[in-house]
């Protein structure tokens, strides 16, 4: 069974054990402003500034959860009608995984379902690569979905030239960051997860829909993997899959 089945099915559970299917969850699809999703960091270079990605939101009761999207649109309704939509789109998956954030959110069940702002990202890329070091014996790093702080970060602690990065964004790809090239995730991904130690994805991976592969990835390799970002939160949760994430909200 695919990943966003399991979840489905999952969170569907959830949903009925809990007397939620009739109540309503609201989805702020617009796309975060760049300022409202991460703050002001210091450098110009997250996704969420340039515009590849958005951020949207969804809140169900009196909490929040986040997706990256790069294909926002607005929600209102019930969780049933969630449920019922299909995941045949970025649309439909980021409103799907938002709304498994905020309702996991509201049940305690998940946390750091809101993306850390201002200075945050750069403190939790820090303490990733350094928790990496202190906690595995890695050497070579893999990194799909290209993060720029955490590339710095991990750069700076095991030296760019034991750095892998894959990334779908035709903008980056051959493009080098913190002196690592960044490989073309549609074809180099297997290759990156069969030469590395520790595997970081994205969570993001979830609504482009490459979360199966990565998973196939590391387990025929047999590799140590982690998540990380606030997209994954509510899933990782349902699922137990490892995740990184320091400074959410």
């Amino acid at each position: 069974m695919k990943v966003l089945e399991k979840i489905k099915e999952e969170f569907s559970d959830l949903v009925i054990e809990n007397g939620f299917s009739k109540y309503e969850i609201k989805i702020q699809a617009r796309g975060l402003s760049s300022e409202e999703a991460i703050g002001n960091p210091k450098r110009d270079d997250f996704p969420l500034i340039i515009g590849d990605e958005v951020m949207i939101q969804a809140q169900f009761k009196d909490s929040l959860g986040q997706a990256f999207t790069d294909h926002p649109g607005n929600f209102q309704g019930s969780l049933s009608k969630i449920l019922d939509l299909s995941f045949d789109s970025n649309y439909h998956r980021a409103l799907f995984i938002a709304s498994v954030n905020a309702v996991l959110r509201s049940l305690s069940a998940a946390d750091k379902t809101v993306h850390c702002k201002d200075e945050e990202p750069h403190k939790c890329a820090k303490e990733m690569a350094e928790w990496i070091s202190n906690n595995t014996d890695a050497v070579q790093i893999g990194i799909v979905g290209y993060q720029p702080a955490i590339v710095e970060e991990c750069s700076h602690i095991f030296g760019s030239d034991n750095i892998m990065v894959t990334d779908l964004n035709p903008t980056v790809i051959g493009e080098i960051k913190a002196g690592v090239e960044i490989w073309d995730g549609s074809r180099d991904t297997e290759s990156l997860i069969k030469n590395s130690d520790v595997v970081l994805a994205t969570g993001s991976s979830i609504i482009n829909n490459t979360i199966d592969q990565i998973i196939r990835l590391v387990k025929k390799y047999e590799k140590e993997y982690y998540f990380f970002g606030n997209t994954i939160a509510g899933p990782a949760a349902l699922l137990d899959l490892p995740r990184l994430c320091f400074y959410g909200h």
